[in-house]
């Protein structure tokens, strides 16, 4: 990632500022950040896996949508996020008092799932979105992490590609690990068939 300012600014200054271009940016901590063009394989990930949740919420007529462009904002935090999945509960949007003008969320019943596939930013994924996302009770957020880049704190020892799964329950974050043919476990979509190796291999180009 490379920072676009370096001034301080608000999320509202943030909103106002957003250029309408082909470029990510994300608001962290009052710095506003340009996201790094995403390679091949992550894209092909991302696409994989928010076609498969689509397809989920239809077949359970759900009132979810997986947006082009929206950001996730901590409670009391000059911060935005923009996930490579994000999915939202159309129901609660009324309810949103960012949404309207700036395509932003900060309220746990809008996000019923967050998904970052990780690139060379690993760091923010592990570390700041896992507390910012626990802060605002997001019931799902999962680390896709196709090339093992995350510390071996995270993903083990040695480190292979894995998927790390958080679940919000009594008021903090529970992770959940998978590799290889791991069926994937989902609090939100508890019928999804998915193994972790499968969604890795949505990142080859055959």
């Amino acid at each position: 990632m490379v920072q676009a300012l370096t001034k301080p600014v608000t999320f509202a200054e943030f909103i106002d500022w957003y250029p309408e271009t082909g470029v990510r940016y994300e608001l962290h901590d009052g710095v506003i950040v340009e996201m790094t063009p995403p390679v091949g394989d992550h894209e092909e990930i991302v696409g994989f896996l928010a076609t498969k949740i689509t397809l989920e919420f239809s077949r359970l007529n759900l009132p979810y949508i997986i947006p082009k462009t929206a950001f996730v904002k901590p409670p009391e935090a000059d911060s935005a996020y923009s996930p490579d999945v994000l999915l939202l509960n159309r129901s609660n949007l009324v309810n949103e008092p960012f949404w309207k003008k700036g395509s932003t969320v900060s309220q746990a019943a809008s996000v019923p799932l967050v998904v970052e596939v990780v690139s060379t930013n690993w760091r923010t994924d592990y570390l700041t979105k896992v507390n910012d996302y626990e802060e605002i009770g997001i019931p799902e957020y999962w680390i896709v992490d196709y090339l093992a880049l995350g510390g071996r704190r995270f993903i083990g020892n040695p480190k292979q590609p894995t998927i790390s799964i958080y679940s919000f329950i009594e008021g903090e974050y529970q992770v959940s690990l998978f590799r290889g043919n791991d069926q994937i476990i989902s609090p939100t979509f508890p019928g999804l068939s998915l193994t972790a190796e499968e969604i890795f291999r949505a990142g080859i180009t055959i």
